[in-house]
C-alpha cells in the first residue's frame, strides 16, 4: 500500500471519527436541553455524558449557543422534512396541506421538539435569531403549501407573503401552546387547534356565486 493510499485511509477514519463525536455530541445535548433546558445545560454534563471533554465540544461549536443552534437546526429540519414527505404522498392540495398540518401539531406535542424548538429556542437564540431560524426552515413549505391551494382554486388569490406569513404565525403560535401543555391536555389541544386553524385557512375559499347571489357588489 502506498504511503498516499495510507495517507488517505488515516484522514477517511479521522473524518469519520470527527463525525461520530459531533452527532454523539448533538445527540447528548438534545437529551441534556430536553430535560434541564438550555440555561441548566452545561457543556461539561455534555461532554461526560459521551465520555469528551470540553475540548472536543469547541472542536465542534463555538460554545453552548452554537450547539444549541445545531440541535435546534437538526430538530426543525428533520420535523419539516416529515411535513413535507407526508404532503407529498397526499393526494391533493387541500389533503397535503391538512396532513402537513397534522404531523407539524404532533411534533409540537413531542416533549422533545417542543421544548427545545418552541419553547427554549427563543431563551437560547434570541427571539430574532429564533424567528429568523424558523423562517429559514420552516416558512418554505408553508409558502410551497399555501400557494398549491391557491393555484388549485382551493384558496382565493390572496398576496401569497401575507397569507403566508399569517398562517405561519398561527402554526407557532399553536407550537408554543402545545409545547407548554400537560400531556393531559395535549390531545385535545392538539385537535382544537388544528380545527380552528383548518376553518380559518377554508374561510379563504373561493365563494361560489350562487352563494354570492345578490350579495355581488354591481359592475361600475
Amino acid at each position: 500500500m502506498s504511503y498516499a493510499v495510507r495517507m488517505s485511509t488515516v484522514k477517511t477514519r479521522r473524518e469519520q471519527y470527527s463525525e461520530a463525536t459531533r452527532a454523539a455530541l448533538l445527540a447528548a445535548a438534545t437529551r441534556r436541553f430536553a430535560e434541564h433546558g438550555f440555561a441548566g445545560t452545561a457543556l461539561e454534563d455534555i461532554a461526560g455524558d459521551i465520555q469528551a471533554t470540553r475540548g472536543a465540544i469547541y472542536h465542534h461549536f463555538a460554545g453552548k449557543g452554537a450547539l444549541f443552534e445545531a440541535v435546534f437546526e437538526q430538530l426543525e429540519t428533520e420535523a419539516t422534512e416529515l411535513c413535507a414527505a407526508a404532503a407529498v404522498r397526499a393526494g391533493d392540495p387541500r389533503a397535503a396541506a391538512t396532513v402537513a398540518l397534522d404531523v407539524f401539531l404532533d411534533r409540537c406535542c413531542d416533549p422533545v421538539y417542543g421544548r427545545i424548538v418552541c419553547l427554549q429556542a427563543p431563551i437560547a437564540l434570541g427571539w430574532l435569531r429564533w424567528q429568523e431560524a424558523e423562517e429559514q426552515l420552516a416558512y418554505g413549505l408553508v409558502e410551497q403549501l399555501i400557494k398549491a391551494l391557491m393555484d388549485a382554486g382551493e384558496l382565493e388569490g390572496q398576496p401569497l407573503e401575507t397569507t403566508t406569513r399569517l398562517v405561519f404565525g398561527m402554526l407557532g403560535t399553536a407550537g408554543v401552546a402545545l409545547a407548554g401543555a400537560s400531556d393531559v391536555d395535549k390531545p385535545r389541544l392538539k385537535a382544537e387547534y388544528a380545527a380552528t386553524i383548518g376553518r380559518m385557512v377554508a374561510a379563504l375559499r373561493p365563494v361560489p356565486d350562487e352563494v354570492l347571489g345578490d350579495a355581488r357588489p354591481a359592475p361600475a
